[in-house]
């Protein structure tokens, strides 16, 4: 007998968010909430927020709202998109749970999330952050809106999935079907997503996840670990952040003679700015104009079959949950 929807766990997948709008207002309000958070940046609020709401959202918003724009998609942003439709594949492959998806920041929130699963006689929730890797900056905040909103539900979060053999053979199959259509680069650039590295050196395990995520999609892939390299992008202000830095080492590969590089991101679990635009269009631009010729970027998972499997495999077994 099928278990009734009210009395199964149901999953949220939680992924960043997004602004509402590829315009300057709508992205000031997401990056006054991103930015506002203390996971995100650790700086005193009384030093903080005056330089946040005085110089860098007027100054900033106009700039990633014209990025935005370039990458829009007819139903929205990609990153909200690909989202969506991720959370239908999954929830396809579970037929006796309800499964929804959230923004960290932005719309839907978790809260108004939780709100309409308790509405709906759910009791048990599993939340699966869209982060392979943990780090305190993303899937601690996550945990964080969790906790605020749960109230009399009864709540498990997914710490990490960065080795999870189902999500490395997933990366691995997307990397290789890129090779069959369009042949193998001369390099194959794994860029994550870059922290502060005083984060690392205080015991957030984000630097040691990504490594161990590489080591894993190269062994899924049958390639030494050393054929594969390992960079972080998006890197904001002036500190020292977690290196090789991305945009650096593609333009040293140029120089040094390298002209067709490819670059998937495996720590982003869909399409969103950081790919589409950071990766595909300025990183590739740089690349070309150092001396390389070609940046093949690998699209993220996004809906694909193999990530809804891994997923939907995930929300079902019994590692990792908390």
């Amino acid at each position: 007998m099928s278990t009734p929807l009210d009395a199964a766990p149901a999953l949220v997948l939680v992924n960043l968010g997004t602004p509402a709008a590829p315009t300057a207002p709508a992205v000031r309000r997401y990056l006054a909430q991103f930015l506002h958070d203390h996971r995100v940046v650790q700086l005193t609020r009384w030093l903080w927020c005056p330089l946040l709401h005085f110089i860098i959202l007027p100054l900033r918003s106009p700039k990633v709202a014209h990025k935005y724009a370039q990458i829009w998609m007819a139903g929205g942003s990609p990153l909200a998109v690909h989202t969506a439709a991720l959370a239908d594949a999954v929830g396809a492959r579970l037929p006796g749970s309800r499964v929804a998806y959230a923004m960290r920041y932005g719309e839907p929130s978790v809260a108004s999330v939780f709100d309409g699963l308790r509405a709906a006689g759910v009791r048990r929730v599993r939340v699966l952050p869209l982060y392979p890797q943990y780090s305190t900056t993303t899937t601690a905040s996550v945990a964080d809106a969790v906790a605020a909103a749960a109230g009399d539900l009864q709540v498990e979060v997914l710490h990490d999935y960065h080795v999870d053999a189902g999500w490395a053979a997933a990366v691995a199959g997307s990397i290789r079907a890129h090779w069959d259509a369009h042949g193998r680069g001369e390099r194959v650039l794994l860029s994550f997503h870059g922290i502060p590295r005083r984060l690392v050196d205080g015991g957030d395990p984000y630097a040691d996840q990504c490594e161990a995520s590489a080591r894993a999609i190269a062994a899924a892939l049958g390639v030494p670990r050393d054929e594969l390299l390992l960079t972080f992008q998006s890197r904001f202000g002036r500190e020292r952040w977690l290196e090789p830095y991305t945009l650096p080492t593609l333009e040293a590969l140029a120089r040094d003679g390298v002209r067709r590089v490819d670059v998937v991101c495996p720590g982003f679990a869909v399409d969103c700015l950081e790919t589409l635009e950071e990766i595909s269009v300025e990183n590739a631009d740089a690349f070309r104009a150092a001396g390389g010729e070609a940046l093949r970027y690998i699209p993220c998972l996004n809906a694909g079959d193999a990530h809804a499997d891994a997923l939907a495999a995930l929300a079902q077994g019994d590692a990792g949950w908390a």
